[in-house]
């Protein structure tokens, strides 16, 4: 018998995995994927990003977010410029257009949030956000540190 610990990558892979396909299922009537929400979504906090800052606060690839940002910009959702103080850097921002699509996908995307926390016992949803946080946040730094190693 596995124990907990045995268990846990394929039980969170299974969860990462529904809730992907549910994302992707909700938002194809607005002719976006679940990762390009994710990556409007890390651009609506305001700020312009460098494509290297995007990537890694998706997180994702370099490659893939570069795909997504030309989908996205032929769609007139986001606004590539060049960097203030980098010529060689772009930043990314989402245009008045990229920002109502993200409302309307940010609704669209209650019915996940609501089963989400259905699914949950009472009062534990806070809990799990921490604990996955500590999780992200561990893999991204032995992630980090081997990278630099290697460098």
């Amino acid at each position: 018998m596995k124990t907990a610990r045995d268990q846990l990558p394929m039980v969170l892979r299974a969860a990462y995995l529904a809730l992907h396909r549910q994302s992707d299922h909700r938002f194809a009537e607005y002719g976006v994927t679940a990762d390009q929400f994710v990556l409007m979504a890390t651009l609506q906090r305001g700020e312009a990003l460098t494509q290297r800052e995007l990537a890694w606060r998706m997180p994702s690839d370099p490659s893939t977010v570069r795909a997504m940002l030309v989908l996205l910009e032929k769609q007139g959702l986001i606004q590539r410029k060049t960097h203030p103080t980098d010529a060689r850097a772009r930043t990314v921002a989402l245009t008045p257009q990229g920002e109502k699509l993200f409302q309307k996908l940010w609704q669209a995307g209650e019915p996940i949030r609501k089963q989400i926390q259905n699914s949950l016992p009472p009062g534990t949803i806070q809990d799990l956000v921490r604990l996955l946080q500590c999780v992200a946040t561990g893999l991204n730094t032995d992630l980090h540190t081997d990278l630099e190693t290697v460098s």
